[in-house]
This record gives structure tokens, sequence and C-alpha cells, in this order.
């Protein structure tokens, strides 16, 4: 039998074009029983998801996108009954290159439909909101909210014209970091960025915590107290190539429960910009949902 799926996207957002739309839309119809459904405003998911119960969501789009409709399964108390599908057309993509999804939606449609159901850990905050991928908060939030206004002109070099700007510009924040209990940093030396990775990159392929798996039931926590000139450029140039974490300004940790007070301080969760604030804590969830991955 046939699975039964649900296409959700927004042609609006600014993914690919039209004809790779309907070319991916035909890959998923060769051999799956699919409808297809535009969502643009917040309560269009539910609406979807009311409309058709029997079909698991296909996501076409980015970790934005993915992450507002996991999260609506949470909210629905259905994520352990529902798959969800990805068809990566964003601009960074991320959690997709972790699992492995092609990039290229038309071959990434073709494997929906014969893919294994993976079950993938899950960050949710103190307030229920929820990361899939990774979160960010510091110089790394500067730089997405530097990139938005350039990616529908510079597309995933947006991300590193941000970096820059933003690099340039930061000069750190007085933070305690606390993972599992136990005090990681105090608050007395200024940190540049930390990073919680549930997946291994951000901003559209940047390794921040290379060895990061989304189904081993920790996070990897990255502390940088890279916040002098010279230390921002080297810290940036090793980021790009995943080498960062050989510095001595770099701290990395892994555990469940991750806790950061201190001055305010702005967030990058999924690629979703939150403005600044003095407290950020997540607990990871373990095989908290199910995504429809690339078998073998």
């Amino acid at each position: 039998m046939s699975r039964k799926l649900v296409a959700i996207g927004n042609p609006a957002a600014g993914g690919d074009d039209d004809e790779t739309r309907r070319a991916v839309l035909r890959a998923l119809g060769d051999e799956a029983d699919v409808v297809t459904c535009v969502v643009e405003e917040p309560g269009d998911i539910d609406r979807v998801l009311d409309r058709h119960p029997d079909r698991a969501p296909v996501v076409l789009g980015g970790d934005g996108s993915l992450h507002r409709v996991v999260a609506a399964l949470r909210a629905r108390g259905e994520l352990g009954t529902r798959p969800v599908g990805l068809v990566p057309m964003g601009t960074g993509n991320d959690l997709a290159r972790t699992l492995g999804i092609p990039l290229d939606p038309r071959q990434a449609a073709t494997l929906v439909p014969r893919g294994v159901e993976r079950p993938l850990d899950l960050l949710v905050d103190d307030q229920g909101g929820i990361v899939l991928n990774a979160v960010h908060v510091g110089v790394g939030a500067l730089a997405s909210e530097q990139a938005t206004p350039l990616k529908p002109l510079l597309r995933r070099a947006a991300y590193a014209v941000g970096a820059l700007v933003a690099g340039t510009r930061a000069r750190g924040w007085r933070l305690r970091v606390r993972v599992d209990g136990q005090v990681i940093a105090d608050g007395r030396r200024r940190i540049l960025m930390v990073g919680v990775g549930n997946g291994g990159s951000i901003g559209g392929g940047t390794p921040l915590a290379p060895a990061a798996r989304p189904d081993d039931g920790l996070a990897d926590v990255v502390i940088s107290y890279a916040v002098s000139p010279w230390s921002r450029l080297v810290y940036g140039l090793l980021l790009r190539r995943g080498r960062h974490g050989r510095l001595n300004e770099v701290t990395t940790v892994r555990g469940t429960s991750i806790a950061i007070d201190g001055e305010p301080v702005p967030a990058n969760l999924d690629g979703e910009l939150r403005p600044a604030a003095p407290r950020w804590s997540w607990t990871l969830r373990p095989a908290a949902w199910r995504v429809i991955a690339p078998g073998g």
C-alpha cells in the first residue's frame, strides 16, 4: 500500500521556483497518495492537519517550516503517531544535511515515499517551545539578524555576510552556563556565543557542533570566549571549517539540560530569531518525534 502524504508548503515564502515545486509534487505522487496544501498563516497548519488526520505531513521548506509543523504536532499531542517528511526547499536546510537528506528537492522527493521512520531527539524550553536542529545565543543570533534581509538576494551567502557584520560589532555577554546542573561558565568572562546542537550545523552548513547526532540522547554545547578582535576573526574562520573546538577559548560539553542566564542576549532557534532575554533553558527529550529519512 502506498504511503498517504499531505505536502505542506508556502510558495510565497521565497523557496525554490514553481517549476521545482511542480517537479517535487510529481515525484511524490509517482509513488505515494499525495494531497497538496498551501499554508500562509499560522493557523493554516492546524487546519491542514485536521483535514487530513490519516496522512503524514511532508514539509516543502527549510528548518523554520519544519519547526512550525513539528511544533503544531506537539501541541496537538500527535508527535508519537504522525511521522514527518522533509523536502529541503529553504535557505539553510541544516537538519536535512545532518540526516543525509539530499539537498536537491527533486531527489529528496523521490525518497520520501519509501523512506524509513527515524526517531529523533527534541529540545524543549521551559515554556514549551522546541528546537529540532540547533539553537545559538550571542553573535550567531546577531549574524542571522543581519543576514535575514539579504537572503532573497544572496541566499546561502547571506549567512557569511551577516556573520562578518555581526563579528565586527559584538563584544560579548557576561553569561552563566549550566549543563546538567554543572556550572560550565560562571559569568565572569564575556562569552561571544553559546551553541546547543541537536544537529551538527547552522547557517547553511556551518559545523557548529560537528559531532552532534540528533538521535543519541545528548545535546552538544559549544561555548566561545573569543571576544577580542583577533580571537573573533580566528574563531569565525575555524568555525566555518568545523575546527573551532581546538581553540583554548572554546569549551565543548554534552548533556541533556542546558541553562543560560546573565546579560540579555538574543537567540536563534532553528533559524527563527528571538529578542534578547536574560534567561534561556532547554531540556532534551530523547526519541520525541519521527522523521521520514532515507533508508539503508
